[in-house]
């Protein structure tokens, strides 16, 4: 913890605060989303939301923004009992929210989006002299160096983030909510983002900080509350909490899923040999990958790393057949097949799940059970229907294995969080009893707790013996629960060793091309 971040939080411990929630509580059909839950938020301070997929977090949020109703409790905003009927009565009132998917218009300038419906007016029409430089004058003082009359549009996703939240200092708010606003940032970006807070944190500004990156909330906030299951579990001052202590309050229990895990991953030694379950042989697409050697033998855990664009996911894509290799080829159990479509893996018992479930495998409007079975349906072809009694012992089967939240099998899937969105999809192939399964990104942009349930049924299925690839940026991650490591970079393979005491360092040097002559 920095002396930069805990001292604010010093000085506004006795202040009067800018919101004061109590006893809150939020219920939808079937679902109590919070219980009895209080939130004290202060001025000149960063303060850290934290909790599980599914903790309540976003349900808190909108209550306090008026997007939900509350059913019982108290919200105090200025020292005055409020309750909005929306978003523009809280933003009225000082409160302003950047979302991670951020809500901006691409096609007007910096300038135009920052003053949105406040546009400077000069004889009836808009000032646009006076509206760029408002608008400049306000990313001066957060220190973003940008053309206010330039496109939004042309602009990286981190200043468009930046240019959110110089959007919401210009209306003056005394509140400001981030929800999880560095997720597609890189190390840099993250770094001009936390210059800005603690700009707008010194000035007097509380804000609300919502992020999974553990190692981010305890560099920029000076307080923590953490809620698991529409529940407050307590309050904690960032500088006298470590990070074991946080994820133990967020997940309810020491961290024993992960060592079970690792000491499982290590007792799962899968030799390779006899007849490997996959073989492809210089397989590859131009433009895409190039030619791949690799053997996937049953109940091995192949864990595939690289950096972003080195070809992990256009592997994973060939292997599935959802892109048609242009040379090589694949067999599967010694057989030469030829995948060129996705229904052709599926019929070789071949899964893959993307690593863009909301494009690419969420379907928001269809309930919980109906994008759980959907994989099954399209290998029986549509003609030939699911009997609703198969489809109902299927999905409460695996609504039960997972510990997917809500329980109720027809809820939509759009109101599910994250993590659970992600369970749901691992169901949708799981039901398809696959032999190989391919798991790009699984636990991306999901809390820890999430993340340990979905490296638990990796590892119990390798058990069993199904094969899975295994993809993912977190290299701890990758090590933990794969046998066999593959290393990617500039689309091609680099690399590939057994995991025997391969360390994040070892494949970072790999990576880089610094490979020691031990390794």
């Amino acid at each position: 913890m920095t002396q930069m971040s805990a001292a604010p939080a010093q000085a506004t411990r006795t202040a009067e605060p800018v919101v004061e929630m109590s006893g809150v509580s939020v219920s939808f059909p079937g679902v109590k989303a919070l219980q009895s839950v209080g939130l004290t938020l202060r001025p000149g301070e960063v303060h850290a939301l934290m909790g599980e997929n599914g903790a309540g977090k976003s349900t808190l949020i909108k209550a306090l923004t008026g997007v939900y109703s509350i059913d019982e409790g108290t919200i105090i905003v200025g020292g005055e009992p409020r309750t909005f009927s929306g978003p523009a009565e809280s933003q009225a009132a000082g409160i302003s929210t950047v979302y991670q998917e951020i809500n901006l218009c691409t096609n007007l300038t910096v300038a135009e989006n920052m003053l949105l419906g406040r546009e400077p007016r000069s004889f009836g029409r808009i000032d646009t002299r006076e509206m760029n430089r408002r608008a400049g004058s306000v990313l001066a003082r957060l220190g973003v160096d940008i053309e206010p009359r330039s496109l939004l549009g042309s602009h990286p996703i981190a200043i468009q983030q930046l240019v959110a939240i110089a959007r919401a200092v210009d209306i003056d708010a005394e509140l400001l909510i981030l929800d999880e606003p560095t997720s597609s940032l890189d190390a840099d970006e993250v770094v001009k983002l936390f210059e800005v807070m603690r700009t707008l944190r010194d000035e007097g500004v509380a804000i609300v900080f919502v992020s999974h990156f553990l190692d981010q909330v305890f560099e920029i906030s000076d307080r923590m509350t953490v809620l698991r299951n529409g529940r407050l579990v307590g309050e904690y001052v960032t500088a006298d909490t470590t990070q074991l202590q946080l994820v133990q309050a967020m997940i309810g229990r020491e961290l024993e899923t992960l060592e079970k895990i690792e000491r499982q991953a290590e007792q799962n030694t899968v030799r390779a040999t006899g007849t490997p379950l996959m073989e492809v042989l210089d397989l590859g697409r131009k433009g895409s990958v190039e030619a791949v050697d690799l053997q996937v033998f049953e109940g091995e855990v192949i864990g595939v790393a690289g950096l972003l664009g080195s070809g992990r996911t256009e592997l994973a894509r060939l292997l599935f057949g959802a892109d048609a290799a242009d040379h090589g080829d694949i067999q599967l159990r010694a057989r030469r097949t030829k995948l060129r479509t996705p229904r052709q893996a599926i019929d070789q018992k071949i899964a893959f799940s993307s690593e863009n479930r909301r494009s690419e495998g969420v379907i928001g409007d269809l309930s919980i059970a109906d994008n759980m079975v959907l994989a099954l349906q399209a290998s029986r072809g549509w003609l030939r229907p699911l009997p609703a009694k198969t489809k109902e012992r299927l999905v409460t089967q695996y609504i039960d294995a997972l510990d997917i939240r809500p329980t109720d099998p027809h809820a939509l899937m759009r109101n599910l969080s994250g993590g659970n969105q992600q369970k749901v999809l691992l169901a949708r192939w799981l039901i398809t009893e696959p032999e190989l399964l391919i798991l790009d990104e699984p636990t991306r942009g999901i809390d820890i707790g999430a993340k340990a349930q979905i490296q638990q049924l990796v590892a119990d299925l390798a058990q069993q013996g199904v094969s899975v690839v295994f993809i993912s940026a977190e290299l701890e991650e990758v090590l933990r629960l794969s046998d066999r490591l593959v290393v990617m970079r500039d689309r091609r393979k680099i690399d590939e060793r057994s995991n025997d005491d391969v360390s994040v360092a070892d494949v970072l040097e790999i990576i880089a091309g610094e490979v020691r002559d031990d390794a």
